[in-house]
């Protein structure tokens, strides 16, 4: 299942998503609540749940994580570190319960997506960040992504990882180049194109695909990308609709070209060189999947610590060349191409990777969608898909 999985039929999440969705207040918790009882001094542990493959690993020991060890023979701090994470939703209905209910979840660091994160931080599920103890995230986080609309300041959430939605093809069948969102809906590709199905997914790409400046979307927009692709699909232009099957479909060639995730493409690559990824000329989505504090954790100084410790240029960069998705870290590019190992050197030339002044100029952070609008947009984008 993917990491950038999506919030699939109204309520697939459970009673839990839906009353994220709606910022039911009785769900809410006030700063005075969040804080527990700190046991770092005494207590040298924390828990962190993250999702699977998401992790450098030792080639030789799947077990070993080598940032993760580092951190721990320099702290002196055991990590139990469980990949438990599959879905967004699913995860918020596993611990929303104890959240809601001002109870401990048993994590102390979690990493969400950010459009879920947005829904802990309006709810009042995580706490706030100490950044004087985390001078390497005040340093070396990536400006780009220092300000989201849902948490000003990055005061409740650090980027674990970041990525592009963009176009994936296969240059060498389709026999051309691919620049523009609009270049999908050619006639050529009738049948051979795929769209991702989550609607916190797709959405900001097809808008940009319109030239919206989706930092400021409204609701106009929206139903215009709704009905424009309602058409496509009567029309039999877009295949399916896909979750990270994509790659597969992409791999064997029963589709030309689809809405993808940049991390993705990059292993793609490596077996088939016709893959590229384009970010169109209109622009492409810049997302991050985040590290977040739980209320009441019981180790909360211990995992700001991690958190920083991962924000090391060093660190980030080992992570980097392991995951493969926009690093968060710019300083780790030059400890990539300080690298002996000609592999690893080149991906600090990876615009996929550290994205160049060029590209960045076309990234943007989607606007969230907010609380009122969810429950509507989310029956709307879930009955032109076909959930």
């Amino acid at each position: 299942m993917s990491r950038r999985s999506l919030l699939r039929a109204l309520g697939a999440g459970g009673a839990g998503a839906a009353l994220a969705g709606c910022g039911v207040p009785a769900a809410y918790v006030g700063p005075e609540e969040r804080a527990g009882r700190d046991s770092s001094a005494t207590e040298r542990t924390l828990h962190f749940a993250n999702w699977p493959l998401y992790i450098d690993t030792d080639d030789d020991d799947e077990s070993k994580r080598p940032t993760l060890d580092a951190f721990s023979r320099r702290t002196g701090i055991s990590v139990t570190y469980t990949e438990e994470i599959n879905d967004n939703d699913e995860f918020f209905g596993k611990i929303s319960p104890a959240l809601m209910n001002h109870q401990r979840t048993g994590r102390d660091l979690i990493v969400i997506s950010d459009w879920m994160a947005a829904r802990f931080v309006r709810l009042g599920w995580v706490q706030e960040m100490d950044r004087a103890k985390q001078p390497n995230v005040a340093e070396y986080l990536d400006p780009q992504l220092r300000a989201p609309a849902f948490d000003e300041g990055r005061r409740h959430s650090v980027p674990w990882q970041s990525g592009i939605t963009g176009i994936a093809y296969n240059r060498g069948k389709l026999g051309r180049e691919i620049r523009s969102t609009n270049d999908l809906w050619a006639d050529d590709l009738r049948g051979r194109v795929t769209l991702l199905s989550g609607l916190d997914e797709s959405f900001a790409l097809l808008m940009q695909g319109n030239g919206v400046d989706i930092t400021r979307w409204t609701a106009e927009d929206f139903h215009e990308i709704c009905e424009q692709t309602e058409k496509l699909v009567r029309s039999h232009h877009i295949r399916r609709f896909t979750g990270n099957d994509y790659i597969k479909d992409l791999a064997t060639g029963d589709v030309l070209a689809c809405q993808a995730y940049s991390g993705d493409v990059i292993q793609l690559q490596a077996d088939n060189p016709d893959i590229e990824f384009v970010v169109p000329e209109e622009g492409a989505e810049l997302w991050a999947e985040s590290l977040m504090i739980p209320n009441l954790a019981r180790h909360k100084r211990n995992a700001e610590r991690l958190v920083d410790h991962y924000y090391r240029p060093e660190v980030a960069a080992e992570l980097a060349a392991w995951v493969n998705y926009v690093c968060p870290v710019p300083a780790a590019r030059d400890v990539l191409a300080s690298s002996k190992d000609e592999e690893t050197a080149a991906l600090a030339e990876d615009p996929l990777i550290f994205p160049d002044g060029a590209m960045r100029k076309r990234l943007a952070i989607a606007r969230d969608i907010t609380s009122e609008e969810r429950v509507d947009f989310t029956k709307k984008w879930n009955s032109v898909v076909g959930l």
